[in-house]
């Protein structure tokens, strides 16, 4: 009985069924997404078989192993670093042509190798019958045949591989791709790289290749590991230089051109069509989806059904999330401690912001179910790639990509995403240029947090244009953000490697309900649980920045005196009663404000409950608060007395703890450094209060309506926010509204979505830039807004059109500007072809 552990590494192209076997060997739950680009990052699980443990690790979907996107290094360097036991390569027997390109390139690197040709079941119903001993025999690799999605083949698989591990495939002559007139200048640098190496182990013959394909790594590899890199580097330029003056094209180009020659050589060699399929019906679907005028329409229904079901519906099932959060919040404050009639103690005051400022996150759950649960059905329908091919055309004139759509789209290309999901959709744009600009631009996006301050100023100031406002905001950000990537990609991002944009068109599937549900529960939960990390160390600061430094003794002993006079007040008012006693003394009043606040709260969550259980919640609180109980429904003449005099110091009591929020805010950091802004934002029309609650959402959105709630309080009882904004800003106007609405469009991302910036991207200097720019270029577009509106004497409405005519006209003009070109690496895919299933823009 042998026992062990080996290490396998499962790699292939995107979209060849690569996830479906991994689940297949390991019964894991690895997403499986209809679309290019679903596997973005290493994922390892284990399996047992004939008593040995096998280590599978699952590496990014990858057309190549060239320097061109992060999946295409990730993958390399995991083979060429790791040297995995077996390197398992899944091709799509449907496309064998163009997924034996991959195949090449890993037998050129030297990987152990072992073909899984999966989806036979996909190139049975396109009329074609693959023999697979003949692949095995013209590659000199060991082949098995599956359909990983209905798990065919399981056992033939992992017997194959079984035997793969414990034979050694010396005897067979693998193959190897005739590179032609090219071979002798590959032989060559591939003879002095192994003479410089020093005795390490590297594919000196994959080194060369690289080198004529002109490929960053291998550059760095030479120049590393190679004692004679100069000498080499120096023969490889001046042999291009011959090579192409000689045969009219590049070795980069030949090298491309040579694969396809030899894959379709193979191609022929095993494969029969059985009956001829011109037109599938994923060809007749694809010929009106993605049709020049029928698609671009088709595409914005698609987006408008997703946003109605998540945003819209998604808002309203947030009801039902309030009741529960309340609870919870409720459940928390009966634990912690109670303090005095004017005094919170630090860990109740603190501790409840941070479940508060948590709550406002939790919230929106429903809505990030629906989205995530709409993303998987069209990820798994297929219409994911056709959405990137449509839009490509336009994304490329602004240096981004077909694939930037997803991401901006789960920003919030309208109103209503989130940059966190949106950043991290970010990892399947292959072109690092393009994916940097797309992170980078992504949190400009209108974003759920963003929305509560739209609609506060524009039902204030734009009531009778509403319509007009939301389309205005929901549409200028892309406007501007397009305009933005075409700027980075000419300046900060130009010295970025691009790629081909080469993107397969899979054949329709129909989804399955529990593939939809578990992913949008999985995908919820990650985002979840980041994001409330990130959320309570947030709070925890803002909590100490708006209450730090505290209220002056001498201010505090006025507060103190105010609220004997109110205690004292209401003992006078209800000292001929018998509840007088009971509350008689500081800590018995401060336990019954407390106990009267949680019942209020509880009882209101229950008004369309059922009798029953509201009768269970009666006996529940009478059972453990039995002194307390009797006095919040007291009857006669006087219950009516404790009610009318307590109603009235709670009122006043809450009017004081206002008036103290504000004048601690006032004082606080967060408050100074408003104030210290105001000769800044003052030309965007921005005054101290405006600073503080925009600097409060550093941290989360959300804060800037929360704060002008505290920063505006109210004057009498009943006010809403728009009333008390009205009221005591008289000479604020609509182009002050305009002015803050454009700056909270281009507003930086908040923790959250940073520290998902860093991440992605790479580095905190990516995070910084992503803080810093939109700060700045929010604060140039509000003043021109806010000065240039006043000085020619616009209207918020007049100054609105005349802001969107000029982004239009700045996007239009940018678009024509023409940035640097890139040089295919395959040549064989260029061109549009739906019907082959593949798609490479340049």
């Amino acid at each position: 009985m042998r026992s062990g552990i080996h290490r396998m590494a499962l790699t292939g192209q995107p979209n060849c069924g690569k996830s479906t076997i991994f689940n297949m060997l390991t019964g894991g739950r690895q997403f499986v997404a209809n679309y290019p680009g679903a596997t973005v990052s290493i994922k390892t699980s284990t399996f047992m078989w004939k008593d040995e443990k096998i280590n599978l690790t699952d590496l990014p979907g990858t057309y190549s192993l060239s320097s061109y996107s992060e999946e295409e290094r990730i993958a390399r360097d995991f083979i060429l670093e790791q040297k995995p036991s077996l390197v398992v390569d899944v091709v799509d027997a449907s496309n064998l042509k163009r997924h034996l390109y991959l195949t090449f390139q890993l037998l050129e690197i030297g990987a152990p190798l072992f073909i899984v040709l999966n989806m036979l079941d996909v190139a049975e119903k396109r009329g074609l019958r693959i023999d697979a001993k003949a692949l095995s025999h013209a590659l000199g690799l060991p082949v098995v045949s599956t359909v990983g999605n209905k798990g065919k083949g399981k056992n033939d698989l992992k017997n194959g591989l079984f035997e793969s591990l414990h034979n050694s495939n010396g005897k067979k002559e693998l193959f190897k791709v005739d590179y032609g007139v090219l071979e002798p200048y590959i032989s060559n640098v591939s003879l002095m790289i192994e003479k410089s190496m020093g005795g390490k182990k590297l594919p000196s013959r994959w080194v060369a290749i690289k080198l004529f394909e002109e490929d960053e790594i291998a550059n760095h590899i030479v120049t590393k590991e190679c004692s004679g890199a100069k000498e080499i580097l120096s023969f490889v330029k001046n042999a291009a230089i011959e090579f192409e003056k000689a045969h009219d094209d590049s070795p980069r180009g030949f090298i491309a051109f040579r694969r396809h020659v030899e894959a379709e050589k193979i191609e022929k060699s095993c494969i029969v069509k059985v009956k001829e399929i011109s037109i599938t019906l994923t060809d007749k679907i694809d010929a009106l989806v993605c049709h020049r005028i029928w698609g671009p329409l088709i595409l914005a229904g698609v987006i408008y059904f997703l946003y109605e079901l998540s945003i819209v519906r998604g808002y309203e099932l947030t009801n039902y999330m309030i009741p529960l959060l309340e609870k919870f919040r409720n459940t928390v404050e009966s634990y912690l401690p109670i303090g005095s009639f004017l005094h919170e103690p630090l860990l109740r005051s603190l501790v409840l912001s941070v479940v508060t400022s948590i709550n406002s996150v939790l919230i929106y759950i429903p809505i990030f179910l629906i989205l995530f649960a709409l993303i998987a059905v069209l990820e798994d329908v297929g219409y994911m790639p056709r959405m990137a091919f449509i839009l490509d055309k336009l994304f490329r004139r602004f240096g981004l990509h077909g694939q930037s759509t997803l991401p901006l789209i789960l920003g919030g290309v309208f109103v209503g995403g989130c940059a966190v999901p949106g950043v991290m959709a970010t990892r399947v744009i292959a072109d690092e240029k393009a994916r940097l600009a797309t992170i980078l631009i992504v949190p400009l996006m209108n974003c759920l947090a963003k929305v509560p301050l739209y609609t506060l100023l524009i039902s204030i100031y734009f009531a009778k244009e509403k319509a007009t406002a939301m389309f205005f905001i929901s549409t200028i950000t892309i406007i501007i953000a397009l305009s933005v990537a075409k700027i980075l990609t000419l300046t900060l991002l130009k010295n970025r490697p691009s790629s081909p944009f080469v993107l397969e068109m899979p054949p329709y599937h129909i989804p399955t309900i529990r593939g939809v549900v578990v992913r949008s529960v999985e995908r919820t939960w990650l985002f979840v649980k980041k994001v409330l990390t990130i959320i309570m160390f947030v709070a925890i600061a803002v909590y100490f920045l708006t209450n730090y430094p505290s209220i002056s003794e001498t201010r505090m002993d006025d507060y103190t005196k105010r609220s004997e006079d109110i205690k004292n007040t209401f003992l006078n008012e209800i000292q001929r009663t018998s509840f007088y006693e009971q509350l008689s003394s500081d800590a018995a009043l401060a336990h019954y404000l407390s106990i009267e606040e949680r019942y209020k709260n509880e009882k209101r969550a229950l008004v369309s409950a059922s009798d029953e259980r509201r009768d269970r919640f009666e006996k529940r609180f009478s059972e453990r608060y039995p002194t307390i109980y009797p006095l919040l429904n007291a009857k006669g003449k006087d219950g009516r007395t404790l009610s009318k005099a307590f109603k009235q110091m709670k009122r006043d009591r809450a009017m004081l703890f206002m008036e103290m929020r504000d004048e601690r805010l006032h004082g606080s950091f967060l408050g100074m450094a408003g104030k210290a802004l105001e000769p800044v934002t003052r030309f965007a029309g921005f005054n101290w209060k405006v600073n503080v609650a925009l600097l409060s959402s550093l941290a989360a959105k959300e804060s800037s309506v929360a704060t002008l709630g505290v920063l505006y309080q109210p004057r009498e009882e009943g006010q809403t926010l728009e009333q008390r904004m009205k009221e005591q800003e008289q000479g604020f106007s609509p182009l002050h509204a305009l002015a803050l609405m454009v700056f909270m469009a281009m507003y930086p991302p908040c923790i959250a979505a940073l520290l998902m910036v860093k991440m992605e991207a790479g580095g905190w200097r990516w995070a910084f830039i992503a803080l810093g720019y939109p700060i700045a270029l929010g604060i140039v577009l509000a003043t021109i807004i806010y000065t240039g509106g006043s000085l020619l004497g616009m209207s918020g409405k007049q100054a609105m059109g005349a802001f969107y005519g000029i982004a239009l006209l700045v996007a239009f003009l940018l678009g024509k500007v023409k940035g640097p070109v890139f040089h295919e690496e395959e040549d064989f895919f260029e061109g549009d072809s739906l019907n082959g299933k593949e798609v490479n823009h340049i």
